[in-house]
């Protein structure tokens, strides 16, 4: 589903731990890490996507985080063009997003990349909650550095007081 910009509907997740650093996952196969993030589907609300992509990139449940905030807007970022994939769609430039930042409840050991048939990631760690502006590829760097910025007040007042 691609909205009429040619933006891509996506969920972003910034899962962080008690001492505020985050997961951060390697893609398979690639030296290349991020957070996880997934796609809308038509009939889904942001909130469920956000629950399933939780489940199928890094085996955790809704009962395993609590939600601190979310983006108040969309954050959008091109893909250029030698990483786009052949497809009937040209009029897709890229993907539009709402981020939630997240803190683990459960038991870090509840952390399952191989959940999924076709698993996004192989490894995973626990990274300081800057590092991975400098970490991803630049193309998406811009859009991690607003999520990181605009919820990391949460971190600290949780409440938004």
């Amino acid at each position: 589903m691609v909205d009429e910009d040619g933006y891509r509907p996506n969920v972003g997740l910034i899962l962080c731990n008690a001492r505020d650093q985050v997961l951060w996952a390697r893609r398979c196969g690639h030296d290349a890490w991020q957070f996880p993030q997934g796609g809308i589907k038509s009939h889904e609300t942001v909130e469920q996507a956000l629950f399933r992509e939780l489940w199928e990139e890094v085996g955790l449940r809704e009962r395993d985080v609590e939600i601190i905030g979310r983006t108040r807007d969309w954050l959008r970022y091109e893909i250029p063009q030698r990483y786009l994939r052949r497809s009937r769609n040209r009029s897709f430039r890229g993907q539009k997003q709402i981020w939630f930042l997240l803190r683990l409840v459960g038991d870090e050991d509840r952390v399952r990349l191989n959940v999924s048939r076709r698993p996004e990631f192989d490894d995973w760690r626990w990274v300081e909650y800057w590092a991975p502006v400098t970490d991803i590829i630049d193309f998406k760097r811009d859009v991690y550095r607003r999520a990181l910025s605009e919820l990391e007040a949460l971190l600290r007042d949780p409440d938004g007081d």
